[in-house]
């Protein structure tokens, strides 16, 4: 047992909570805006891992880690969304973190370009815009059948998947605990790909329009 839990680090989680902790960051990452910090992909691939292999005195059930991430997942998003039918705009304004804002905006961006069902897919891919997105669904008055059906779609494909790609490398590479560090270093910059991508995308649509307007006489 370590001698402190560390919440930014997925073996220190899941060591200190197991698969109780898969649950609690989960849930508190997409339902809760206080848990846009955690490490919810690096936590997935990490416990899929650790169902496979032994590392750090601990090893995971594969069914129990399924469960306890699809249930986190979910009934965290409907949480979120909930809270933000119920309390609005006021959920953001009251924080003052840069993150979060730059998050609600890509995803109102994604909500707007890609519609209700593929962004919410979409979201649960890209850090900090899966915890604000869902309950700023609510505060758009997505319509709660929609977000329903399409976060939990979302949810099961980037969790049970995440999990499972764990798993499968944990099964197929021996020892591969051995390169724990460095497996969760590249899963954490993949996952950041969606959002350089899209604030790619957008600062060269920016740069069209502003070239553009400079045309105009």
């Amino acid at each position: 047992m370590p001698l402190a839990l560390n919440p930014l680090d997925a073996t220190s989680l899941l060591t200190s909570l197991g698969v109780l902790g898969v649950f609690i960051v989960l849930f508190a990452e997409t339902g809760l805006l206080i848990g846009f910090f955690l490490p919810g992909d690096s936590l997935l691939f990490t416990a899929g891992l650790l169902c496979a292999t032994q590392s750090a005195g601990i090893r995971l059930s594969l069914p129990l880690v399924l469960v306890a991430a699809a249930a986190g997942a979910l009934l965290g998003a409907q949480v979120g969304y909930v809270l933000g039918r119920r309390a609005g705009r006021a959920l953001l304004d009251r924080t003052r973190s840069a993150r979060l804002h730059a998050g609600a905006a890509r995803a109102e961006e994604l909500l707007a370009r890609y519609g209700h069902g593929r962004a919410i897919v979409l979201a649960r891919f890209i850090p900090v815009v899966r915890t604000v997105l869902n309950p700023l669904a609510g505060m758009l008055e997505v319509p709660a059948r929609t977000f329903t059906i399409w976060q939990t779609a979302g949810g099961l494909v980037w969790t049970v998947g995440l999990v499972l790609a764990g798993y499968g490398l944990g099964s197929a590479v021996p020892n591969v605990d051995r390169y724990l560090l460095p497996l969760v270093g590249i899963i954490v910059l993949v996952s950041l790909l969606p959002l350089g991508l899209e604030l790619l995308r957008a600062r060269r649509g920016s740069t069209t329009t502003q070239t553009q307007q400079k045309r105009i006489p």
